[in-house]
């Protein structure tokens, strides 16, 4: 739907380290590097981005969704996210208020954003 979001973050360092190991579960990378503190990240030959860098503002939150192929990756998600310091906001399982098929999983990143995984695929 989108062809980048850009968002400043308090500590870049830690941001970073949270995104790459939270969406590496999706195949999420750092693909361009910003010296000295931005980066955008995205599938190794994606068209949409997700660019990060380093402020003294303070925006609003923000709630980010990635695509899961699979639901076993919204699962691997959560975990890394949690494992990178994030909080829990929502465990995976299906959203049958959205869809059928919306399978979930939320967490509060480093700067209070609600970063989301979803997979729009039936289980099975």
């Amino acid at each position: 739907m989108f062809d980048h979001v850009k968002f400043g973050v308090s500590d870049y360092p830690a941001s970073k380290a949270f995104y790459l190991k939270a969406l590496e579960p999706l195949g999420i990378t750092a693909v361009t590097e910003w010296p000295p503190n931005g980066c955008e990240l995205s599938h190794p030959e994606g068209k949409v981005s997700l660019c990060l860098f380093q402020t003294d503002e303070k925006p609003a939150h923000l709630h980010i969704a990635f695509v899961a192929e699979r639901r076993e990756q919204v699962d691997a998600f959560h975990r890394a996210a949690l494992e990178a310091g994030a909080k829990d906001h929502g465990a995976p399982g299906v959203r049958p208020h959205y869809h059928a098929n919306y399978y979930a999983a939320f967490v509060i990143g480093p700067d209070g954003h609600n970063i989301e995984a979803v997979c729009h695929a039936p289980g099975g």
